[in-house]
């Protein structure tokens, strides 16, 4: 009788070590298939004035067709791009049909805020990829692998410190002249 209820017990441990992590693959798989929301959301805040951030961000993706240039709200958008050549050529690995047409477009999404002090940017990016194997069929979601997302972060972070750094140059620049100014009005009375 110990023998079975020490089983039971160590059966019904098990159970619960493993069903949260089947109840996670269940759950993304059903907001999957009810069509909710499973794209990814990298962002990234960088210490710079808003202004600075949204230049880098708009240089970034000044190779795209732009749908959506809104400075106010911080969004930024991309018309759809096509890129079956570049889908078909990254799954030919695989064992999957080819796609008929696959497309994509990058959201770009800026806030204004503080950290520790100091004005912040909060950048996030998000690519919507999309695909169709049969004409028939329609747009199907495809998850992104996040490469492009994290070039897009790193590309603009480059460009912000960029910015930044010119300002500094540009600040002690101003600085230094406006002291020799000083010096040369007060030598000379």
């Amino acid at each position: 009788m110990k023998v079975c209820i020490k089983a039971i017990t160590v059966l019904t441990l098990a159970m619960l070590s493993v069903s949260p992590l089947g109840l996670t693959g269940c759950m993304s798989a059903y907001k999957k298939s009810v069509g909710g929301d499973s794209e990814q959301v990298f962002s990234k805040i960088f210490l710079a004035d808003y202004s600075f951030a949204w230049e880098a961000a708009v240089e970034a993706l000044k190779a795209s067709p732009m749908d959506v240039v809104n400075r106010e709200n911080g969004t930024l958008q991309t018309k759809w791009i096509d890129n079956t050549a570049e889908r078909n050529l990254i799954d030919s690995a695989g064992s999957v049909s080819p796609y008929v047409k696959a497309q994509y477009r990058v959201r770009v999404t800026l806030a204004k805020g503080f950290y520790e002090g100091q004005q912040s940017v909060r950048v996030s990016v998000q690519k919507e990829q999309q695909f169709q194997r049969d004409v028939l069929e329609g747009w199907k979601n495809l998850e992104t692998d996040g490469i492009q997302e994290n070039s897009l972060l790193y590309r603009i972070g480059k460009l912000v410190e960029f910015k930044n750094k010119i300002q500094n140059i540009e600040n002690q620049k101003l600085k230094q002249e406006m002291d020799s100014t000083s010096l040369d009005s007060s030598t000379n009375p």
